[in-house]
C-alpha cells in the first residue's frame, strides 16, 4: 500500500496553511497602504526569480524518471514563461521603465526563495520536491489574488496590468491533477519520503513569507 498522494497534499496544505499576520506586506496593498515604490520593488524582484524558478522547474522535469512528474514540472515551467511576460507591463504600470528595472538591487530575502527552489532542483528528489511545491500552491496563489485586489482598488493598475498575478490566482485548468497525478507517481515508486517532503515542504513556505516581509519591512 503505497498511500493517497490527495491525502498527504491535504495534510501538509493544512499544517502549513497561513496564520493570520504571518505575511506583513499583503494586508499593506490590499488596504492601500504601501507606498506605490513597495509593489514595484516586488515586480522587479520577480524579474529575477522568475527565470530563475523556470530553470529549476525544467532541471527537475529533466531529473524525473516518470511520465507525471515529467509533465508536471514541464507545466509549471511554461507557466514561467507566462508569468515573464507579464511582468514588464506591471512594472510599467507602477511607474518603473526597464532601465530602472534593470538597475533595481534585488534584496537577499526575496532571493533566498528561488535559491533554495534551485537547491531543490539540483538536490531533491523530484517527488519530494513535487509535495513542496504544491503544498504552498494556495497560500500563493491566494497572496496573489489580494495584491491584485489592492493594486486595482488603490494604485490605478487594471486587470491586463495586473495579469503577473491573475496566472498565479487562478491557475491552469488541470494544473492541480497533474501534481496529485506526480505526487501519487512518486508513492507508487517509493520515491517519495514523506518526512523530507514535509521539511522542504515547511522550508519552502518560510523562504516565501521572507519574500513578502523583506518587502514590508523595507516600505
Amino acid at each position: 500500500m503505497t498511500g493517497s498522494a490527495r491525502a498527504l497534499l491535504d495534510s501538509v496544505q493544512q499544517e502549513l496553511a497561513p496564520r493570520e499576520g504571518g505575511n506583513r506586506l499583503v494586508p499593506l496593498v490590499r488596504h492601500g497602504n504601501a507606498p506605490r515604490a513597495v509593489p514595484a520593488a516586488l515586480a522587479a524582484e520577480e524579474h529575477r526569480i522568475v527565470p530563475c524558478d523556470w530553470r529549476s522547474f525544467l532541471t527537475l522535469s529533466a531529473r524525473a524518471t516518470d511520465r507525471p512528474t515529467r509533465e508536471f514540472f514541464a507545466g509549471l515551467a511554461a507557466g514561467e514563461g507566462a508569468a515573464l511576460n507579464a511582468l514588464p507591463k506591471l512594472a510599467r504600470a507602477l511607474g518603473w521603465d526597464d532601465d530602472e528595472v534593470a538597475a533595481y538591487r534585488p534584496a537577499a530575502g526575496c532571493q533566498a526563495y528561488p535559491a533554495y527552489m534551485s537547491w531543490l532542483a539540483l538536490h531533491a528528489e523530484p517527488a519530494d520536491a513535487a509535495v513542496a511545491i504544491v503544498s504552498n500552491f494556495a497560500a500563493w496563489g491566494g497572496y496573489c489574488a489580494e495584491i491584485a485586489h489592492g493594486l486595482r482598488s488603490h494604485y490605478g493598475l487594471s486587470e491586463q496590468d495586473c495579469e503577473f498575478f491573475g496566472l498565479f490566482a487562478h491557475p491552469a485548468p488541470g494544473a492541480a491533477e497533474q501534481a496529485e497525478a506526480a505526487v501519487q507517481a512518486g508513492l507508487d515508486a517509493g520515491k517519495l519520503t514523506e518526512s523530507t517532503a514535509r521539511e522542504q515542504a515547511r522550508l519552502f513556505q518560510e523562504f516565501e513569507l521572507m519574500f513578502w516581509n523583506t518587502l514590508a519591512d523595507a516600505g
